[in-house]
């Protein structure tokens, strides 16, 4: 495994961050949820994403479950706060109520004391910046929580961000979470350079547009069996942008680039967007223990200006890139 510095900081982060969305709590069960955390230890990982929100809440109790037994002090634990928690009024947001009462949900879900990064899972319209930055800063000086991070906000809101909570003297964010991949690079244009310039990293999620860039998709039949295009609920959701003919066939371009390189096309995926500098870590998912310890191996890889040159060529006229799609919801959900 190899290891980065989250942006402009001296906290240190495996390049393969495991995340937990989607799959544990809901799709998993319990045991195989643990012993592909577990496989995730032990293939060097020690960054665990997860969030309030993720399975009902669920999804931090299994993280949490998982790792109790390690040593605290080896492991980066990372949550977010944002998405509706409760049916209250209150239940959502990033008010200085929800971020304190969310925070303290989130400890006792994942039995720990402090969570090395919080997360702000969207940007709040309904509540003050300052407000939100004030209550990150508190729960920072009380020793809940390390570092301050943001999830798919704009270069704008970033930078709104970092400005006032250096004017006001609070903890400054140094990260930011947001989508991306070889066929979504909305955060290119914007969001990349503001960050390189203010010292936020990106924690980049679905680095594999949700497996589709796994190869297992092919134009003109229908999706396998047990994937995530074949199932129901949000992840069919998600992933239904890129099941286009001519998504597939594009992606299956990719597929001799990898083998060139001795890669599959999944871990191709992952060195793709580790090749950006800016970005800290990808966050990568798994059903099973073998789908981490296949996916681990990109980290450490270094793709050539050739290979980037031949991946460009590939999935020309199918990737997304317009800066504008990077949103949060105008009232709270």
């Amino acid at each position: 495994m190899e290891f980065r510095p989250l942006g402009r900081s001296g906290l240190k982060i495996s390049e393969i961050t495991f995340g937990n969305w989607i799959t544990h709590g809901s799709q998993v069960d319990d045991r195989t949820a643990q012993a592909t955390i577990h496989a995730a230890l032990d293939a060097g990982i020690t960054t665990f994403d997860t969030a309030d929100v993720y399975a009902g809440t669920k999804a931090e109790v299994v993280m949490g479950q998982a790792l109790k037994d390690q040593r605290r002090e080896g492991l980066e634990i990372f949550t977010k706060v944002y998405w509706p928690t409760g049916p209250g009024i209150n239940d959502r947001g990033l008010s200085r109520k929800h971020i304190m009462e969310s925070c303290h949900a989130s400890l006792r879900r994942l039995q720990t004391d402090y969570v090395d990064l919080y997360q702000a899972h969207r940007f709040d319209y309904e509540t003050p910046l300052e407000e939100t930055l004030r209550a990150f800063d508190d729960l920072v000086r009380q020793g809940k929580v390390l570092y301050v991070g943001v999830s798919e906000w704009t270069a704008t809101q970033i930078r709104d961000a970092v400005d006032l909570a250096a004017q006001m003297g609070l903890d400054r964010i140094i990260s930011n979470q947001p989508q991306y991949s070889m066929l979504w690079r909305v955060i290119e244009a914007e969001v990349v350079p503001t960050s390189a310039e203010l010292g936020v990293g990106q924690i980049v999620w679905s680095p594999m547009a949700q497996g589709v860039l796994s190869g297992k998709y092919l134009p003109g039949a229908p999706p396998p069996p047990d994937t995530r295009a074949s199932s129901e609920g949000e992840a069919a959701n998600m992933i239904s942008r890129w099941m286009r003919d001519d998504v597939l066939t594009a992606v299956q371009a990719l597929v001799p680039i990898a083998a060139d390189l001795g890669l599959t096309p999944a871990q191709l995926a992952i060195a793709w967007v580790l090749a950006n500098p800016n970005v800290s870590s990808a966050i990568v998912g798994a059903s099973r223990p073998q789908q981490i310890v296949d996916n681990v191996k990109a980290a450490g890889v270094s793709l050539d200006v050739e290979t980037l040159d031949a991946i460009d060529a590939a999935l020309a006229g199918v990737v997304t890139s317009d800066p504008a799609l990077t949103v949060s919801p105008a009232t709270r959900p």
